[in-house]
């Protein structure tokens, strides 16, 4: 990106610009944080803050990560977007997270810092603009161990409490604020705001800057940008379900043009295997289950699409074949990207026509046995064998191959992780915290995700299902 900051960055190591700001005015507002009365730091992420090129040392002040001080160089402002949310648009923002601007890291990166919880903007309609510590603390745990299994995701730098409490359903609870790390904050949502407001100029403007933002190497007209989105999505949910992920709130405000994985309010991971399972309480009707991402991925970049028409030709016929073109190229891109990060957690190296069928008749034994999804992957990749009718025929197809059993039992360990954030366990840390002030389950259980190809820990606690029979997930809002 053009334009980054030349002056020498502050003790802490902020250097922050702030590209976005540079947009049309319509896309974005200036607000300030609303102070709170007793910052207290609960959680600093250091090894995210040094790769983002700050003083990890200098930064324990709870007063920034509130919202009650602004680091140097910050110009906060809330960004406005709209959505699909369970199939039904509406015209959003952010009416509880504010961007303070973008951090320039020692290589030149570009990353987003949004506090999530600092009170109220003109975009929070009925909202208080808070947030309770609970979510808060789920969304540093899940966001975390993404990205240790390696799939693109927002981080969280930090999370302070707030002294006060936050009024939901469920009554007072903790009040915290947490800071987001993204690429960007640029959603499908956000190209749907600027069609609904008529303005091509604008929309050719948010366009522009996504393209040079999130990928400069993209040649060619609006098509080839869409593509690439595409293609980065089509990726990304393959990846969730490879490790068994439930987003649980696919809204169109929810999907990142960058390829990260954004909003983990009623996410959690599947236990035993079963495509329709499903953990969020306000999705009564399976919209998001696990079996459905795909799906709904690409009924989300219909909306795109559809937002992106006046770029794509003049003449709106034209523009809706084009568009339409491009949609059903989706779910080919994502089979590519789902049966060769499964041919991957097999071991195999090669390919061959009959993978797929092999592939599925192992996810059906495990459907119909409800056997847990990672423990299956976890036992073939460490010689424990069931079921025996299937291993035969897959013993059969390594042998196929040219790699040593060595070789194939490497591949499988990088691509069958060991541990997962286990909802008992997440819910066992978020108690402790919230309710009791003890960090030390939550920490422990980080120290665990941090490695979760490890292979060579035997920890049951970590590794077992849950047992949870009607286990739920809330968005935190």
């Amino acid at each position: 990106m053009p334009n980054t900051p030349d002056t020498l960055s502050s003790p802490t190591g902020w250097r922050l610009d702030h590209s976005y700001a540079r947009l049309p005015q319509s896309f974005h507002v200036r607000v300030e944080p609303t102070p709170v009365p007793e910052p207290k730091m609960v959680l600093l992420n250091r090894p995210l803050a040094e790769t983002l090129g700050l003083n990890a040392e200098a930064l324990d002040d709870a007063a920034i990560f509130a919202g009650n001080a602004l680091p140097p160089g910050a110009e906060p402002l809330a960004q406005a977007y709209a959505g699909h949310q369970y199939a039904h648009f509406t015209m959003l923002g952010d009416g509880r997270a504010i961007l303070l601007g973008e951090q320039i890291t020692p290589s030149s990166a570009r990353f987003d810092i949004q506090l999530k919880g600092p009170g109220p903007t003109p975009f929070s309609r009925r909202g208080d603009g808070r947030a309770a510590l609970g979510p808060m603390l789920r969304e540093y745990i899940i966001s975390e161990a993404m990205h240790a299994l390696g799939i693109p995701t927002t981080r969280s730098l930090a999370v302070v409490s707030t002294g006060e409490k936050v009024w939901r359903q469920d009554g007072g609870l903790p009040g915290a604020v947490l800071t987001r790390v993204a690429a960007s904050h640029i959603r499908v949502g956000t190209f749907e705001y600027a069609a609904a407001r008529g303005e091509k100029a604008d929309l050719q403007a948010l366009a522009d800057y996504t393209r040079r933002r999130h990928y400069p190497e993209v040649e060619g007209g609006y098509t080839a940008l869409f593509e690439a989105v595409m293609e980065r999505q089509a990726a990304l949910i393959a990846k969730w379900m490879h490790v068994g992920f439930i987003h649980g709130v696919m809204n169109t405000d929810n999907m990142a043009l960058s390829g990260e994985t954004i909003d983990y309010g009623p996410c959690a991971f599947m236990d035993a295997y079963d495509p329709a399972t499903v953990f969020s309480s306000i999705d009564r009707n399976g919209r998001y289950a696990y079996g459905n991402q795909a799906h709904i991925a690409q009924w989300n970049l219909a909306r795109l699409a559809e937002a992106m028409l006046p770029l794509f030709h003049d003449d709106e016929k034209q523009a809706i074949e084009i568009a339409n073109g491009l949609i059903s190229r989706f779910e080919g891109r994502f089979k590519r990207h789902w049966l060769a990060g499964m041919r991957a957690k097999l071991g195999l190296f090669t390919e061959e026509s009959d993978d797929t069928a092999l592939i599925q008749s192992l996810l059906d034994w495990m459907r119909d046995t409800k056997v847990d999804f990672t423990n299956t992957f976890r036992d073939l990749t460490n010689g424990r064998i069931e079921p025996v009718e299937w291993h035969q025929r897959w013993s059969e197809r390594l042998k196929r191959q040219p790699q040593s059993a060595s070789e194939v039992t490497e591949l499988m360990r990088r691509s069958n992780p060991a541990f997962i954030p286990r909802n008992h366990k997440v819910e066992e840390a978020l108690t402790a915290a919230s309710e009791q002030g003890d960090l030390n389950p939550m920490r422990r259980l980080l120290t665990v995700l941090a490695a979760p190809f490890d292979h060579t820990q035997d920890w049951p606690e970590f590794s077992e299902p849950s047992g949870l029979e009607s286990y739920q997930t809330f968005c935190g809002t």
